[in-house]
């Protein structure tokens, strides 16, 4: 099985500039976390866009649509904005040939107390148990698109 990864920027790879008080989008954490855990199953990563999700329009939406459709890959991973997460997830096709599953991160995985290597690994993991579909995997969790959102008060995916 190869898992193929697909980045979006989002928090998961943003890095703060403490003396400007702001984030950019810096290039892709998951290599280095999955490296950093010793995972050892195939995988590859590229870049598709490096935007913060409350940035995204429908052609990129568009885009990674077509990306995950014309993927050699069965089992792709998206590194997502959390905030148009689902929104992004709803967007794709349902190709019944794919298992998709969508992850990110509350805090950028460069800082110290990231949620980002957790929902990385835990979001690998499924990836190779799931049937075919698109799932967002978050918090420990793994949903349905059609039935979770994003808590913003309390910082976590729950279900409708």
């Amino acid at each position: 099985m190869h898992i193929h990864i697909l980045t979006t920027g989002g928090t998961f790879d943003k890095i703060y500039h403490d003396a400007l008080s702001e984030f950019t989008i810096g290039d892709p954490m998951a290599a280095e976390l999955l490296a950093e855990a010793g995972v050892n199953c195939a995988y590859s990563v590229d870049t598709v866009l490096k935007k913060d999700s409350l940035e995204f329009t429908d052609s990129d939406r568009q885009l990674l649509r077509e990306r995950v459709n014309t993927s050699p890959h069965q089992h792709i991973l998206i590194i997502h904005g959390t905030d148009t997460m689902t929104l992004s997830a709803q967007h794709l096709d349902a190709n019944p040939s794919k298992t998709v599953v969508f992850t990110g991160a509350m805090q950028p995985a460069r800082m110290r107390n990231s949620d980002a290597a957790f929902n990385l690994g835990f979001a690998i993991g499924a990836l190779q148990c799931l049937d075919s579909g698109i799932y967002i995997a978050m918090n420990g969790q793994i949903f349905n698109t059609d039935n979770v959102h994003k808590n913003r008060q309390l910082g976590r995916f729950e279900t409708l």
